[in-house]
């Protein structure tokens, strides 16, 4: 089994390493019939967000990308945008919807840097009760298609990215679950496409990929689509643990992946 394109990445125009011409050629060298670019929107990260002037650039340079490198592989101009970030989406090609802070009583709540980080905002904000913070951030995400009209979901339990190091709540009981599934309901009606990412294997923080397995379940009954990424960082990342994360899709319950065309995103069987 072969996936043939990568659509979350990030360059040095955000908090990748490469530049998008190096992504490119290393996603023609492995065969990919396309790529595309996902620079952050505004997060609470300073070094996460385009710089001043950088979204013009990025969307520069990836559109001239395309009229150097077009006649060997589909580019697309894409944007992750975190929920709050209020940036105009009318130059990108497609749009990944994620959240990396929450929002409550007026002030953005980063929860993803690290552990002593995701340790302070639970005790701060949620009195240390790690579950409380699951079902909020949950309850927020649920509300995505209120603050953006995006394509795909970005690593919809990305919350557990730092659980293995340090178990912040369980994510395999059915308080959790039953908060993660309301949320996917609640979202695939309007957003079908969920995002199934290896970055957090490719970094170190996870043996597994997001979303788990539990909730790619769920989403299966739920009749939400899948895309694959590596959340690339580093071009040596571009198709990440692909093999067998699309054996994971598949025992699942999943019969096809999702690939975005020039015209949307497109069924392929799994086989």
């Amino acid at each position: 089994m072969k996936y043939l394109q990568n659509i979350h990445t990030h360059t040095y125009y955000c908090d990748g390493k490469d530049a998008p011409e190096d992504l490119v050629k290393e996603a023609i060298r492995l065969g990919l019939n396309a790529i595309g670019f996902s620079a952050h929107s505004a997060s609470y990260y300073s070094d996460y967000p385009l710089p001043p002037n950088g979204t013009e650039n990025y969307i520069k340079e990836v559109n001239r990308l395309k009229g150097v490198y077009g006649d060997q592989i589909d580019i697309f101009l894409g944007f992750e945008y975190d929920m709050y970030c209020g940036i105009d989406t009318s130059p990108f090609d497609y749009v990944l919807g994620a959240m990396h802070y929450l929002y409550m009583n007026g002030t953005f709540i980063p929860f993803d840097r690290d552990i002593a980080n995701m340790e302070l905002q639970i005790n701060t904000h949620f009195g240390g009760d790690g579950m409380a913070f699951a079902k909020r951030y949950y309850k927020e995400l649920a509300d995505m298609p209120r603050h953006i009209k995006a394509d795909a979901v970005a690593h919809f339990d990305t919350i557990t990215k730092l659980c293995e190091k340090k178990r912040f709540f369980d994510y395999e009981c059915r308080e959790y679950l039953d908060a993660a599934f309301e949320a996917i309901h609640a979202l695939v009606e309007k957003i079908p496409v969920f995002e199934v990412n290896t970055g957090a294997m490719s970094r170190g923080y996870r043996t597994v990929p997001y979303p788990t397995a539990p909730i790619l379940r769920e989403m299966q009954r739920a009749g939400a689509h899948l895309i694959l990424t590596s959340d690339c960082h580093d071009l040596r990342t571009l198709t990440y643990a692909f093999p067998e994360t699309l054996e994971l899709i598949r025992s699942c319950g999943f019969g096809e992946i999702y690939y975005l065309t020039k015209s949307g995103f497109k069924a392929v069987p799994l086989y």
